[in-house]
């Protein structure tokens, strides 16, 4: 890929959450490799954050087989189930529940060791141990396939969004008002932190503090690919983009309270699905006013305009969910029935805990169809043409 000046440009990749979520950019990243057909990925620097962490350090580590890298992630989302993610025997699921309990319910009479946590992922760490050669990521870094890989998690005692990174060494570590960019070799830790979503899966330590889901504070998920010298950015996001005649049609009067299902679902969108969608305006507000500035006078001053392009679901990946709860293991149906998720209540919190194989192979298969339907504005992106004719930039300016 070349940009206006005849020069490599460096391409980003930016994957947010979450939890199942994150099959569908499985989907997207197969059509990329189809459209593209590149057997290096055409990707030097990757950021992940939530479940998007899990598919981007994937990418990472198969950085030499961009083809092989998107056929092994496939399989494993083709096959994953949830047991494969968070232990879902009786015997488990009860004591965590009784625990919560005596927490709730003793005034901290039985001390400080309390329970903060409904799910114990210890198989999803598992999984990825036995899937993620990490160790693999530093010799991709000194061989120039890649820039620099990124994971963001979220300090619980700081209320900070971290971005550990890793990379080219020239790369500089950044601090933001509620962002902190952190150089740090990624590990297993590094992962497993990014996809705690709260509430429902157990913090991580790493170093002397506790890390939760990467996109409860990152304001700004285009942002370290930036910061890691990104050129041009693609990001996948998992919110369909919707229409107002279908906002119109979901406003159906209450006839009840509010289920607890529906309200962690409402909070859980608020924290995966907007921020995205609101970094990408952001980035296209400068771009336009970059526009604005003679080229000289922005190289001097080294303001860039980076195209951005952002893939998102044709339809709502939560109505996808709305059968998800029939297939689920029977103590976490328990679970969420007691959530009152059942039916159409709580789809949305089921569409961030439903690995199971017919919810996640029908994101994976609509991924790739979203994808190859826009095959066209992405072999532009790749192709890397004039900045003053990328299709990316806003119609006004490229007229």
């Amino acid at each position: 890929m070349r940009d206006g000046n005849g020069d490599a440009a460096i391409t980003g990749l930016v994957l947010t959450g979450g939890g199942a979520r994150a099959a569908y950019q499985v989907g997207a990243l197969r059509a990329i490799a189809r459209i593209t057909r590149a057997t290096r990925i055409p990707f030097q620097v990757l950021v992940g954050s939530s479940a998007g962490a899990i598919n981007a350090t994937a990418l990472a580590t198969g950085a030499e087989d961009f083809q092989g890298a998107t056929a092994r992630l496939w399989a494993t989302w083709n096959c994953i189930c949830p047991e494969q993610v968070y232990r879902t025997d009786v015997r488990r699921l009860f004591g965590i529940g009784a625990r919560w309990m005596r927490d709730v319910t003793s005034g901290g009479l039985f001390g400080h060791r309390t329970i903060n946590y409904l799910l114990d992922t210890a198989p999803l760490r598992r999984l990825l141990g036995a899937n993620l050669d990490l160790d693999r990521l530093p010799a991709h870094f000194r061989a120039h396939r890649l820039r620099g890989v990124a994971v963001s998690a979220t300090s619980y005692s700081s209320a900070n969004g971290i971005t550990f990174f890793d990379g080219a060494p020239h790369i500089e570590p950044w601090v933001r008002s509620v962002r902190v960019g952190v150089r740090d070799r990624i590990t297993l830790d590094h992962v497993m932190a990014s996809t705690a979503i709260p509430l429902f899966f157990p913090p991580v330590r790493i170093g002397k503090m506790f890390f939760g889901d990467g996109c409860i504070r990152m304001v700004a998920p285009v942002s370290p690919a930036v910061h890691l010298g990104a050129e041009r950015i693609l990001a996948i996001g998992v919110r369909h983009h919707a229409t107002p005649g279908e906002i119109v049609d979901k406003l159906q009067p209450d006839t009840h309270a509010a289920p607890l299902s529906e309200i962690l679902g409402t909070l859980l969108n608020s924290l995966f699905l907007d921020s995205i969608e609101s970094d990408g305006e952001r980035l296209e507000r400068i771009n336009r006013t970059l526009l604005l500035v003679p080229p000289h006078r922005r190289s001097t001053q080294a303001l860039r305009i980076i195209p951005f392009l952002v893939l998102r679901p044709s339809r709502d990946l939560g109505d996808l969910a709305e059968d998800a709860h029939v297939r689920m293991p029977g103590m976490v149906q328990y679970l969420l029935r007691g959530m009152g998720a059942q039916n159409r209540a709580g789809r949305d919190l089921l569409s961030y805990l439903a690995f199971e194989h017919v919810y996640v192979r029908r994101l994976m298969r609509l991924g790739y169809r979203d994808t190859l339907a826009r095959r066209r504005e992405l072999e532009l992106f790749f192709s890397g043409g004039p900045i003053a004719e990328h299709p990316l930039l806003p119609r006004k300016e490229r007229a």
